[in-house]
């Protein structure tokens, strides 16, 4: 499926693996609606990729402000074709001690996101038989102790792409999952601030802890969607987890991946107590406006 003239709507869309991704498919001919809650940083990357190009403040957790930035992509581009639900956020600390609030946000963007941001663009995309790209993780397959909402929110948008495929698949839209490793974005960096998190990375083996920068990121995912791949897997090893799954979800897996437990978990709630906050700096600040 050639992007030449489609139009692509991407959450998320100011920073990270949604502006990466939005710069490759534009540079392959696609005209691309930003959508996301930083204004200026959203008017900052429409700028770059020039004229034909839209940015549009919604909020995916507003099924309203997301309606309304799918209809006025479609009066301006002329439809939707493909979309990118890249808009997520990460949390910190263990289920005891982390801010609620925070947990809760991070379910909100990153399941409820995903749906209201189908629910909105499904019209167009079954019309045009296209393409929906969910970012996921990895983290849906290999959990680490201290993420337990980062870990549910991404294997639950997994299976929220697998039942949607099921669902829309056959009537010629392609619901695709998306798992990335770490990838080097604003969200990854962010997380460096704890030192019981650049100590896990650390610790993690290949390729569970290969690092992949966002523009890499966005040619895989731009590739996968020309493809029209219903799983794209960044870095392409990353596929060896979900072969893995299995033997990660068995009680010598999860033996494996929580022995460092006793000694960060512990750490890393002094630290958020420490910070107080579960999220970062700039997600604190975006969550008080």
């Amino acid at each position: 499926m050639s992007l030449r003239g489609k139009v692509l709507f991407v959450t998320g869309g100011a920073r990270g693996i949604g502006a990466a991704v939005a710069a490759e498919a534009a540079s392959r001919g696609a005209r691309v609606a930003l959508v996301g809650i930083e204004p200026e940083e959203l008017e900052a990357r429409a700028a770059e990729l020039g004229e034909g190009h839209i940015h549009i403040e919604a909020d995916v957790t507003d099924l309203d402000s997301m309606r309304g930035a799918a209809d006025r992509t479609v009066d301006e581009l002329g439809g939707i074709d493909m979309v990118l639900a890249n808009a997520g956020i990460a949390t910190y600390g263990s289920v005891e001690n982390i801010d609620p609030e925070a947990f809760k946000r991070a379910i909100d963007v990153n399941v409820t996101g995903v749906f209201y941001t189908a629910h909105v663009a499904m019209p167009q995309l079954l019309a045009n038989r296209g393409w929906f790209g969910v970012v996921g993780s990895i983290a849906s397959y290999a959990p680490l102790p201290g993420g337990a909402s980062y870990n549910a929110s991404k294997a639950g948008v997994e299976l929220f792409t697998r039942a949607l495929r099921g669902e829309v698949g056959w009537r010629g839209v392609t619901a695709a999952s998306i798992h990335p490793s770490w990838i080097d974005t604003a969200m990854v960096q962010e997380a460096g601030e704890l030192s019981s998190f650049r100590e896990r990375r650390e610790r993690l083996p290949w390729p569970v802890r290969a690092t992949t920068t966002p523009e890499r990121c966005a040619e895989l995912i731009v590739d996968g969607a020309e493809a029209r791949k219903d799983r794209i897997f960044i870095p392409p090893s990353a596929r060896l987890i979900f072969w893995l799954r299995n033997l990660l979800g068995s009680r010598f897996g999860e033996a494996i991946m929580a022995r460092e437990s006793p000694e960060i978990v512990p750490q890393m709630d002094a630290e958020i107590a420490q910070l107080g906050r579960s999220v970062s700096a700039r997600n604190a600040e975006i969550n008080r406006r």
